[in-house]
């Protein structure tokens, strides 16, 4: 087993990286304490999914809490809760994870229950058909029973009410052309009302695989016992490894896209989307992240501060900036709600400001930047949960927890010209998407 040791940033000992002959990676971080904070990260979201299943990541994220063979639907949530544990999971673009914080206990009991029963739901979930709940038609009102399929089918119904989902994902549609990253994460009503159980069972056999996973253990506790055990509890078998994928990532539009959609409500939305870098370009990450936090991060940024605190008649409601990272390049979001009628002043307006800090950074709102960034860098070494969810991103998006130590300093390096710079390559007019939903 190989091991490699990062000095990570607010910790008193180096993270322990383990990589087994099969490809699993066991992360071990020391923090003092009696919470245990305990994830499997899975290299797989909507990046690996097509046109015709679309949400199945999703839709497994749901189905691996409803029983193993040892442990039937329901009972993992009740013996966690039971003793004070935090259970979720979450699926994303690039990946889908599963955790639970909770009290060690005495003797570490807590933990050590914790560990079989994670272990046992990511290794040997049996997806009964009984909690999937039959394929069916979306037209028909004599259902029966429902079942987690409608859950999730529901889930996607109110996202596809929601006008900021709706401008966001004509915006995101149309920044990409063939990128896996173009579609929703969420899925469709249509694809998770047919996916079949054997579909199901292909997807996860095929992704959650020991080459695809990392489990990560944060908090006070003997590191050999710890790593013993995982490697004991996470028997894969015979399990076949997940190919690696590479997508070719779209490059920006060279002309500006115009996007509008109409929609039964009462104000208006727009959003202005950029294609950006991937994750593992740390440098130009942290300048988009720097320059998200100028233009557009709160009451004091310049969008609203410029565009709503000083307008001289009411425009613009909400606005602010956004900066999602992604393993084959990020996307940089501004996203505002504006009165329907002042449509055209109010796109011009969001162009003006966005040309503006092109050229006229000042010291001040750099070290403001630098001094936010850093705040919250550290704020995510403060609790288990915030470093498992730290070290999963590094380890599952940039593959490369070692970029976290190069962090802090590349922040305090960065100058007023990087980041003027940074946005003349990436927040070029001509490679934007606007997309704009407006009342009926």
């Amino acid at each position: 087993m190989k091991l490699k040791k990062i000095k990570y940033p607010f910790l008193s000992k180096e993270v322990e990286i383990y990589e087994r002959e099969n490809g699993h990676k066991i992360v071990l971080a020391h923090k003092e304490g009696g919470l245990i904070n305990l994830s499997t990260w899975v290299r797989t979201g909507s990046i690996n999914e097509n046109d015709c299943n679309n949400g199945i990541s999703h839709f497994i994220e749901h189905l691996m809490f409803k029983g193993t063979h040892k442990h039937p639907a329901g009972e993992f949530d009740r013996m966690m809760e039971s003793r004070g544990g935090i259970v979720n999971a979450a699926t994303w673009k690039d990946y889908t994870f599963f955790y639970i914080t909770l009290p060690k206990g005495e003797n570490n009991e807590n933990f050590k229950l914790a560990l079989e029963l994670h272990a046992d739901m990511m290794i040997d979930p049996v997806f009964p058909p009984d909690e999937i709940g039959a394929p069916f038609d979306l037209n028909d009102k004599n259902i029966g029973v429902k079942r987690e399929r409608h859950v999730v089918i529901e889930e996607t119904r109110m996202r596809e009410d929601q006008p900021w989902t709706k401008v966001y994902n004509a915006c995101n549609n149309a920044m990409y052309t063939s990128h896996p990253y173009k579609r929703d994460v969420i899925g469709t009503p249509q694809i998770i009302s047919q996916v079949t159980r054997d579909e199901i069972v292909d997807y996860y056999n095929k992704f959650y695989t020991p080459n695809n996973m990392t489990t990560i253990v944060v908090g006070d506790f003997d590191h050999e016992k710890v790593l013993n055990k995982i490697v004991e509890l996470f028997d894969f078998g015979n399990r076949a490894q997940c190919p690696e994928t590479v997508y070719d990532i779209d490059k920006p539009t060279q002309e500006t896209k115009y996007v509008e959609n109409k929609a039964c409500i009462n104000s208006a939305f727009l959003m202005f989307g950029y294609l950006g870098v991937p994750a593992k370009d740390i440098k130009n990450c942290i300048l988009l992240d720097m320059i998200s936090i100028i233009l557009g991060e709160g009451a004091s940024s310049r969008l609203y501060q410029n565009l709503v605190e000083k307008q001289p008649e009411p425009i613009f409601t909400v606005i602010d900036s956004e900066h999602y990272i992604f393993r084959d390049g990020s996307n940089f979001f501004i996203q505002a709600n504006f009165i329907p009628d002042k449509k055209d002043i109010a796109v011009d307006l969001v162009k003006k400001e966005i040309e503006a800090v092109k050229t006229t950074i000042t010291e001040e709102e750099l070290n403001k930047a630098k001094k936010k960034i850093k705040s919250r860098f550290a704020s995510n070494a403060e609790t288990v949960s915030d470093i498992g969810e730290t070290i999963g991103y590094y380890m599952t998006v940039c593959n490369d927890l070692a970029l976290v130590t190069d962090y802090l300093d590349i922040v305090n390096h960065v100058t007023v010209a990087d980041l003027e710079d940074a946005a003349k390559r990436y927040l070029n007019i001509n490679n934007a998407v606007i997309s704009v939903l407006l009342p009926e």
